[in-house]
């Protein structure tokens, strides 16, 4: 089953998530996809690595700033989908490292999106638990400068691909995690009762 968490920044998305997984498997796969900039990133990675070893829960940490499809398949040709849990954290520092390297391109965001649909390809076909920690970026203020502006657009792109591939999809905030896709409205309904009406 593949789930995306997705809220704010410190919403509590990556927390949950990782409760998330505990509750779902006896051991997990954590894919960090974050890339070592400065010494602040280094300092967060470190952190966080801490507080999963003093969790007491068996993560096998691998770090993908970049082929995160492939992984995924090698993970499900391995058997190891059907053993631990696998927790992607997280899909915008993904897009951003993709969005980073080619932003030299005409055709950056074209190159992106079609690394967010071979994502989603690999989502689908997924078996075992499989859970996605996204951002939600487009809620605030519109970015001033191009490439902020395509990487929020593409944010909200990516997100709504994989929320379509994704079993269940949260929506964190304020630590409170809510499943938003089984409450999805749904046109197709409303067509069915309006023609009924009438």
């Amino acid at each position: 089953m593949a789930v995306l968490v997705t809220g704010g920044a410190r919403s509590g998305k990556s927390s949950f998530a990782e409760k998330l997984a505990m509750h779902d498997s006896k051991q997990g796969i954590y894919i960090a996809t974050s890339y070592i900039y400065d010494e602040e990133m280094r300092e967060r990675v470190d952190l966080h690595k801490q507080q999963r070893l003093d969790s007491g829960y068996p993560w096998d940490t691998r770090e993908e700033p970049y082929d995160l499809q492939e992984l995924l398949q090698q993970l499900h040709t391995s058997g190891a989908s059907g053993e631990a849990a696998v927790l992607v954290d997280c899909l915008t520092l993904w897009l951003t490292n993709w969005l980073l390297r080619y932003e030299s391109e005409s055709n950056a965001a074209a190159l992106a999106m079609a690394r967010i649909d071979d994502l989603a390809e690999a989502v689908a076909s997924y078996r075992g638990p499989l859970i996605l920690v996204t951002n939600e970026v487009g809620d605030g203020i519109v970015p001033e400068y191009p490439l902020g502006r395509s990487f929020r657009d593409l944010a909200g792109r990516m997100n709504q691909r994989l929320a379509q591939v994704c079993d269940e999809v949260f929506l964190v905030t304020a630590g409170i995690p809510i499943e938003i896709k089984s409450s999805a409205y749904r046109l197709e309904e409303r067509k069915s009762s309006l023609s009924m009406e009438r």
